[in-house]
């Protein structure tokens, strides 16, 4: 019988020449979807072993499963050669098995240091000591790298920092196994590659590393060995030194894909202006910000973490309000107090993290979809369901959203469908101007391939598209016209056909000279 990884750690027994971790026959289902069926997969100690796929792959779930998240419905899972049950993550974490989840798990009302050292904190005679909380958080982050204030509560931290903690609190367990699902999702570069010297350090130290990621540049340059799913079954696993980014996408997706962003259709040069910002200002985070976009246009902000490309988008979209400037959208001002009143003006924003600010999980796809637009369908104070309903399918089928039907939960669909849903109900009123933030955050290849097709679409259609990214190359690839932000001001203007990528990332990091500019 297997042992019940709560009463039985790990780390006993076990032959020290096979893997740490072996997963034979594991299978898992979801109602009528097969999530993972007879999956077998090895990893070895102080091995980064990537395992790649589409969204809906089953590579999330094997990894929760892992994790103790998931229990599966069939086959075993051994540790150090010991049959376990990992039951509960309390039961994974004993038997030497930390998770960083793509879904972040972390208390909000408790300060960083808390939720860093939950469970494992440092105690004299089981008393709680401080001094020694903060000794060992001081110790995380010099560790990693990372600027995260100890004090601060998570409910007030961004996304990115909320990755930061949920990364230190995995680090600061020591576990033997780490499971690791999109953990530089939220990251800028910089601390993309922090994360990857930690995770080299932790493999060099003995712990094996799950990788669960869809970008697969880093995969390619982190991971020891690839395992690529698709339908919830194993593909290959292979050697990361024998693959590409073309050999993994075509086979996770079954066929050959173009990684190419699409080509870009500049808007006419009698394109309306669809949107003014004059001097918008949100101290400290952005001051004087002045720029135009057109309609068809997309104009990419640019910046490092900081340079207040998130907050101008915010205050652009009505998450956040500016302290000064105007806003005019189709000729008119317009005061943009909150994201529903941005939309009633023409201006719809697709929040940087879908599942906590963008979509109701567990509502129906069609509702995300519709909500908070009862006035585009309303006549004499009467909502016109049926006129709802037709756009509402109509848009599932233009943006190729795979749900079992528009009455499916959120929740079911696949994180590239999910972002397809968010994309759909940005489009459902029409609007003049999409502030898009992170519109492939956290999603694989072809829904990645999918979305860019989506927005050069929608600015072919003549919608006017601000995109922030923390993939720079993202935005090089997509943007007609690119802003570079700087300490919250605008530094330079580039037009991606006369400029190089690397004069773009001399702008970005203050290597390139010149004083601020405003984009006018």
């Amino acid at each position: 019988m297997p042992a019940d990884a709560d009463a039985a750690p790990a780390a006993a027994g076990g032959g020290s020449g096979g893997p740490i971790v072996r997963c034979r026959g594991v299978a898992k289902r979801f109602g009528p979807v097969t999530a993972l069926a007879k999956v077998d997969i090895d990893i070895h100690a102080g091995s980064i072993h990537a395992i790649v796929g589409e969204n809906g792959a089953g590579k999330t779930t094997l990894g929760r499963i892992l994790a103790g998240a998931d229990r599966p419905d069939a086959g075993e899972i051994t540790i150090r050669g010991l049959p376990v049950r990992l039951a509960t993550p309390r039961a994974a974490l004993r038997a030497g098995v930390a998770a960083i989840s793509q879904e972040l798990t972390l208390v909000p009302t408790l300060p960083v240091i808390d939720n860093v050292l939950l469970g494992n904190e440092p105690q004299r005679g089981g008393v709680l000591t401080g001094a020694a909380a903060r000794r060992r958080y001081a110790e995380l982050l010099g560790r990693v790298g990372f600027d995260l204030p100890a004090d601060r509560r998570v409910r007030d931290l961004g996304v990115a920092d909320r990755q930061k903690a949920e990364i230190l609190r995995a680090i600061a367990r020591d576990a033997q196994v780490l499971v690791m699902d999109e953990p530089t999702a939220a990251l800028v570069p910089g601390e993309v590659e922090q994360l990857m010297r930690i995770t080299r350090e932790l493999a060099a130290r003995g712990t094996a590393i799950i990788y669960i990621a869809h970008a697969l540049d880093e995969v390619l340059a982190l991971a020891d060995t690839i395992t690529v799913m698709r339908d919830g079954r194993v593909v290959r696993t292979a050697a990361a030194s024998s693959e590409t980014p073309a050999s993994l996408a075509a086979a996770m997706l079954g066929r050959p894909v173009d990684l190419e962003f699409p080509a870009r259709t500049p808007p006419p040069p009698a394109a309306a202006i669809a949107c003014r910002v004059e001097g918008l200002t949100r101290s400290p985070h952005f001051r004087d910000v002045t720029f135009e976009v057109r309609a068809g246009e997309i104009l990419g902000l640019a910046g490092l973490a900081g340079s207040g490309c998130a907050e101008v988008a915010a205050a652009l979209g009505g998450a956040r309000r500016a302290a000064g400037g105007r806003v005019i959208v189709g000729g008119e001002p317009a005061r943009l107090r909150s994201p529903r009143e941005a939309r009633g003006r023409g201006v719809s924003l697709l929040p940087e993290s879908r599942r906590e600010q963008g979509l109701f999980l567990d509502r129906p796809v069609r509702e995300n979809i519709s909500a908070g637009s009862d006035r585009a369908f309303a006549r004499l104070g009467w909502v016109s369901r049926r006129r709802e309903r037709r756009r509402v399918t109509s848009l599932l089928t233009e943006f190729d959203v795979r749900a079992s039907s528009a009455d499916a939960k959120a929740r079911t669909l696949s994180g590239g469908n999910q972002q397809k849903v968010l994309l759909a109900k940005c489009a459902f009123i029409r609007p003049r101007v999409l502030v898009a933030v992170q519109p492939t955050r956290g999603v694989d290849v072809g829904a990645r391939s999918s979305i860019y097709r989506l927005l050069a679409g929608l600015a072919a259609e003549g919608l006017a598209i601000v995109l922030v990214s923390p993939e720079t190359e993202e935005i090089y690839g997509l943007a007609h016209r690119i802003l570079v932000l700087r300490r919250g001001r605008l530094t330079a203007e580039l037009l991606p056909e006369e400029a190089s990528y690397d004069e773009l990332m001399r702008h970005i990091v203050g290597a390139a000279g010149g004083s601020p500019a405003a984009a006018s």
